[in-house]
């Protein structure tokens, strides 16, 4: 399932603030001395560009949102390229251009549990039943947003303010190839674009 990272951007300050405080700004003073060297080898008269990647960092999103009920915790990092370019009076110009990665597997596992809104609870091994007689299916998730342009020049820290992506598009389908056919796989495919109340809701009804 692709995610829709630009949307978890706008919609979870939490998500936000680890993109800034445990991704960009612990890294960002090792990446722009790494991309330096790398111009001052080359000359220093031609702009240079660098890969760069933070290390994973298991996240959680914002409880009681969507995305908290549709994912929870994850793993997210960020990637990009660092460049530094010629600039006036021989001081290079350093920039960062990224993209937040998150990624996850949806699944079940016994003794754990998520409450919803009412007081209802929903177990973990309930919906991994599912899974177990056949009519479900876990499945990877997986996004990246879009690029970010970060100046490593100042000490100014990062400020990641994605605009809003509005409502068209979103998450998309897991693969048709494993789904049973008839009422079920209809269930199923329900299951894979709603939030885990509402999914098992779908399903349980329909037993």
């Amino acid at each position: 399932m692709d995610l829709d990272v630009d949307r978890m951007l706008h919609d979870d300050g939490a998500l936000r603030s680890n993109v800034e405080n445990m991704h960009i700004t612990p890294n960002k003073d090792k990446w722009r001395e790494e991309a330096l060297a790398e111009f001052n080898k080359a000359g220093g008269d031609k702009p240079v560009v660098i890969p760069v990647e933070s290390g994973s960092f298991g996240g959680t999103f914002t409880p009681d949102t969507d995305w908290y009920n549709a994912v929870g915790s994850h793993q997210q990092n960020v990637s990009g390229l660092v460049t530094v370019k010629p600039g006036e009076a021989g001081k290079p110009e350093v920039s960062l251009e990224y993209q937040v990665n998150v990624w996850d597997r949806y699944n079940w596992n016994k003794g754990k549990s998520a409450t919803f809104p009412g007081g209802i609870v929903i177990e973990d091994a309930d919906m991994g039943r599912l899974h177990t007689v056949g009519i479900a299916q876990e499945f990877d998730m997986r996004g990246s947003s879009s690029t970010f342009t970060h100046d490593l020049n100042g000490s100014a820290g990062p400020a990641v303010e994605p605009s809003d992506p509005g409502r068209e598009g979103g998450r998309g389908d897991v693969s048709r190839a494993t789904r049973r056919t008839g009422e079920y796989a209809r269930q199923v495919r329900g299951c894979a674009r709603r939030p885990l109340l509402r999914a098992a809701d779908r399903v349980l009804r329909h037993r």
